[in-house]
């Protein structure tokens, strides 16, 4: 069996779709057995569908550059 330190490991790279087959077998047996690791999985997958719905959207680097440069000049 993982340990729950792996389990949140696989746990994160499922959300991504990162996961091997093997991994998400483990991870579904793991889950099974361990219930903290199971609430875990349940709470990151709610909050990965939450900031898919919000359409979170980051800055671009030039953006980053602009507001850091108004920023400065304001000091």
């Amino acid at each position: 069996m993982i340990s729950c330190d792996e389990a949140a490991i696989i746990c994160n790279k499922t959300q991504y779709k990162e996961a091997t087959f093997w991994e998400r077998l483990k991870l579904r047996f793991h889950l099974f057995m361990c219930k903290t690791c199971s609430a875990f999985t349940k709470k990151n997958t709610q909050l990965t569908t939450l900031c898919q719905r919000a359409n979170l959207q980051a800055l671009s680097e030039n953006e980053k550059a602009q507001m850091k440069k108004r920023l400065e000049e304001r000091l």
